[in-house]
């Protein structure tokens, strides 16, 4: 489905503007990237609040990612039924609600469960984006527009991370949470204000049938091991850095605006993607990103060298993580929120498989082993993508 501006522009021959809704689900991005990065920075003052300690703080962020899973998987079916937009803007209410108890949980078990809300709200939230994605975008302009989308993660990780530390220093973590609950209500009433395409009304599918689109396991295979690699390399750089190299915890903030940077950056590149076809680059992408962890492996006993290549990390997983998207909604556009569910809950089980086993295997070895395993998984990536075929049978 197009909206208008699409059309007209295909009448009159020009080149499709993005729609300005596009914004809008980079917002939506931005807020709920900004509460699963928030609590890292801020849980030494919540344990000292809560009268708990800090892994036991943690425990929370795991409900998050462990609920974003649940719900993705199960709950994600829901937007081919009632459409991407209305099932966006009734997420992001629920996920405002669970931000809002966040703020006000007493104890930690509250602060826990308030958290598992807000990662059901993710659940739905993030396909329901990366579906409405791939619907707004012009023709020929679909990776231009799910990179701006997905820059979304940009500004939570340049942004949303070391605002969220200043204002826990000065006015209370439970202020993060009032701020990313206020941002979450505007840019809900932006999604349900905007005049764009709302998607088509169908049948919910079921995650079995969604995974018997042909291609999409295949393309799931790829995504675990993209993301495990991913979150299992990016869990660790930070005691590395402090506990090897000896620098300060304030040295870990460059990494993650060195990251984003570079994974922003990268949006201004996208054109390239659909000048030269998803289909045929994302194993060459994947390959890519292999060689950056074995870069990093190298690096990894130089600062200034890891911030290099952490910039070019956050290059290479914007391209990969834009053309895995692109493939995943073109395979059957009326199972997209379905096997977009799909996604949104593997990411999430890898990061918490590639956290437990990337932390199994650092504590037996040295920092450079991880991106030599991560690049392990790139290439097991590659494969997998290179086994997907280009388009389902259904279309």
């Amino acid at each position: 489905m197009t909206n208008i501006d699409q059309s007209i522009s295909a009448l009159s021959g020009d080149r499709a503007r993005i729609p300005p809704f596009a914004f809008v689900l980079t917002a939506a991005i931005g807020v709920i990237g900004s509460n699963s990065l928030a609590l890292g920075p801020v849980a030494p003052e919540v344990a000292r609040s809560l009268g708990a300690d800090v892994p036991a703080v943690m425990t929370a962020s795991a409900a998050f990612g462990l609920g974003t899973a649940a719900s993705a998987v199960f709950l994600g079916r829901l937007i081919d039924r009632h459409g991407p937009r209305r099932m966006l803007a009734a997420a992001l209410m629920l996920l405002a609600a669970g931000l809002a108890g966040s703020a006000a949980a007493p104890a930690l078990p509250l602060l826990v469960a308030a958290q598992l809300i807000v990662g059901i709200a993710a659940g739905i939230a993030l396909p329901a984006i990366y579906t409405l994605a791939s619907l707004i975008a012009p023709a020929g302009r679909e990776s231009e527009t799910i990179g701006l989308v997905l820059t979304g993660w940009t500004l939570s990780m340049v942004a949303g991370v070391p605002l969220s530390a200043a204002i826990a220093e000065f006015a209370g973590w439970r202020t993060v949470y009032v701020v990313v609950a206020a941002a979450t209500l505007i840019a809900c009433a932006a999604v349900r204000r905007a005049a764009v395409a709302a998607g088509v009304a169908g049948k919910a599918t079921s995650p079995l049938a969604a995974l018997s689109v042909r291609g999409v396991a295949p393309l799931l295979v790829a995504c675990a091991a993209f993301m495990a690699a991913f979150y299992g390399v990016y869990a660790y750089i930070g005691d590395h850095l402090t506990a090897a190299l000896g620098l300060p915890v304030s040295a870990n903030g460059l990494v993650a605006v060195s990251y984003g940077l570079g994974f922003g950056g990268a949006a201004f590149l996208d054109r390239l993607i659909d000048r030269f076809g998803a289909g045929r680059l994302l194993p060459l992408i994947f390959l890519g990103v292999a060689g950056v962890y074995v870069a990093m492996a190298a690096a990894s006993g130089s600062y200034p060298a890891m911030l290099a290549v952490v910039f070019l990390w956050g290059l290479a997983n914007h391209f990969g993580l834009n053309v895995l998207i692109m493939r995943l909604t073109a395979l059957d556009p009326a199972r997209r929120g379905a096997i977009m569910g799909l996604n949104s809950g593997v990411t999430y089980l890898a990061l918490f498989a590639g956290t437990l086993g990337f932390g199994a295997a650092y504590a037996g070895t040295d920092f450079y082993a991880l991106p030599l395993a991560a690049a392990g998984l790139m290439l097991a990536a590659a494969l997998a993508a290179a086994l997907a075929p280009r388009h389902s049978s259904t279309q």
